[in-house]
């Protein structure tokens, strides 16, 4: 009967999720505008993102389509092959390319300005990401929105005591349970990080984007914090 009733529970969760994730990414789709900050998902780990004042920002380019508009700035977490094509981008001439080496250097994470906008390196790593090669990205925008790109990584130091103080805005986790942390560990990740919306990334090897992981993990979330973003869809981003 106990093993029924848990059953039961966790059923009726599953469909909540599912049913959570048709809203909020119906919510928050791109609705045409100018003055206002938006992040195209890409697939996997990918990311476009355009500011407020138009500074164009690529993360851990590999993934879908979307290459088109010229880049001021590529950001790399670590350089396997899913994360770095940045042969896919278009740039422009002054594009800035920086990458894990270039923002953890003798184990210092580095934080600069560019372009108006704060960057800022932070941990990742598990036993298939070496901690020396490997990045987050904290994404400090002209209006003090603030994004965490986890990266490749499992739980960290920084999400347990430096990034809570952050008060980030959105955070993105890899959740695929092969190469990164499961949907559960990545669950517990946003619960130590509690950024006011949390974001699934990189959840099925081969994949743009895997639905269920997804779902189940909105389902783990703190409640009212998950957010779906599906590939192709563009999110319109703001301090609140």
């Amino acid at each position: 009967m106990y093993n029924c009733r848990m059953f039961i529970k966790r059923f009726a969760a599953l469909v909540i999720a599912f049913l959570a994730v048709a809203v909020y990414g119906a919510q928050f789709l791109f609705a045409e505008g100018t003055g206002m900050s938006r992040l195209l998902y890409q697939g996997h780990a990918s990311f476009r993102l355009t500011t407020s004042k138009g500074v164009v920002v690529y993360i851990d380019p590999f993934a879908g389509k979307g290459y088109d508009v010229p880049a001021d700035i590529i950001l790399v977490t670590h350089e396997h092959q899913d994360h770095n094509n940045v042969g896919l981008v278009t740039q422009k001439k002054t594009c800035r390319i920086l990458r894990a080496k270039d923002m953890l250097v003798s184990g210092i994470y580095k934080s600069i300005e560019a372009d108006g906008i704060k960057i800022q390196a932070a941990q990742a790593y598990n036993r298939n990401h070496l901690k020396s090669e490997c990045v987050g990205f904290v994404i400090t925008l002209e209006d003090g929105t603030m994004l965490y790109h986890a990266g490749d990584t499992s739980l960290t130091e920084d999400m347990k005591t430096k990034l809570p103080l952050m008060k980030i805005d959105y955070a993105f986790y890899p959740c695929d349970g092969v190469y990164n942390m499961d949907v559960r560990e990545a669950a517990k990740c946003a619960s130590y990080v509690s950024a006011k919306h949390s974001v699934p990334i990189h959840t099925k090897p081969g994949e743009l984007f895997d639905l269920k992981a997804g779902a189940v993990f909105a389902g783990l979330c703190p409640a009212g914090t998950s957010l779906i973003i599906k590939p192709g869809e563009e999110a319109v981003i703001s301090k609140e």
